[in-house]
């Protein structure tokens, strides 16, 4: 069995899938999520997080609540995630979760 692509490089492709008219096929919710988020569809991409029960969602869906400012509900979907709010930039963030979750 072949080993994955590096992280860096599935981050890449990630990227790159954002020159398309439509998420990558095959993209978990979580990652479809943000998705729309890059894209710059904030609406869209709570929607589909909010479709996303898992661990995973709620973690995009943190992100998502900081993105907009809502720290609060950002903090109550970080402690559902069983993650801390990170200090890092948003696009820090974006990046790091596409690489985890990709």
């Amino acid at each position: 069995m072949d080993a994955p692509p590096p992280a860096s490089s599935r981050l890449e492709a990630f990227r790159n899938s954002l020159n398309e008219p439509s998420a990558p096929e095959g993209a978990s919710k979580a990652l479809t999520a943000l998705w729309y988020a890059a894209k710059g569809d904030w609406e869209k991409a709570h929607t589909v997080a909010q479709q996303d029960e898992s661990a995973e969602g709620s973690w995009v869906h943190a992100y998502l609540h900081r993105v907009e400012g809502d720290y609060g509900n950002a903090g109550y979907w970080y402690r559902r995630a069983g993650k801390e709010q990170p200090n890092t930039s948003l696009d820090e963030e974006w990046a790091h979760i596409v690489e985890a979750l990709s």
